[in-house]
């Protein structure tokens, strides 16, 4: 049976996060994400920093325009994804608290000053702890810059979420 046919369901259904709005904010607050590709049956993880778009519901990054997870994406432009934001270790309980999300999408390379702008935009938003001040160009983002950056956009397809169970303890 192909992995793309098979379908799971979270044991733990209360920790389950169904609600897309929740998950979005988990995408956007998330310091950094990890993708999985694969090719020829040889799997390779990166983490990157990152942007979400709500609107497009895609994930922004920015990387070096060669290497090894240029080479992956050209060749399968499948990935997984995760985004986990660290709720801190219970102490003498021993638990860890996190919320994460999950999400499996294709990579699209951008080509235009437009496209490439619009994707920095939204890494600042997430990223900068005061993006007006960035935005409003101190110093401003340059054309050139953008042009020989190499930015790419997951066009996600798929998401779940898990989060603490709900409980007067944690």
């Amino acid at each position: 049976m192909k992995s793309e046919n098979m379908s799971f369901h979270m044991r733990r259904t209360d920790k389950q996060i169904t609600d897309i709005e929740k998950m979005q904010g988990i995408l956007e607050s998330a310091k950094f994400i990890t993708i999985a590709m694969c090719i020829d049956d040889s799997p390779y993880l990166v983490t990157l920093s990152h942007g979400y778009d709500r609107k497009r519901n895609c994930v922004y990054f920015h990387c070096a325009p060669e290497g090894k997870k240029i080479e992956y994406l050209k060749r399968n432009n499948k990935v997984w994804g995760q985004a986990l934001n660290d709720l801190g270790y219970i102490s003498g309980k021993c638990n860890h608290l996190f919320e994460t999300v999950q999400f499996s999408g294709k990579v699209t390379f951008l080509k235009t000053l437009e496209e490439k702008g619009e994707a920095i935009r939204c890494m600042i938003k997430n990223l900068e702890r005061i993006p007006e001040q960035k935005m409003s160009g101190i110093p401003p983002i340059q054309d050139e810059r953008l042009a020989n950056t190499t930015f790419g956009r997951i066009d996600i397809e798929l998401m779940t979420g898990k989060q603490p169970e709900k409980s007067s303890d944690s």
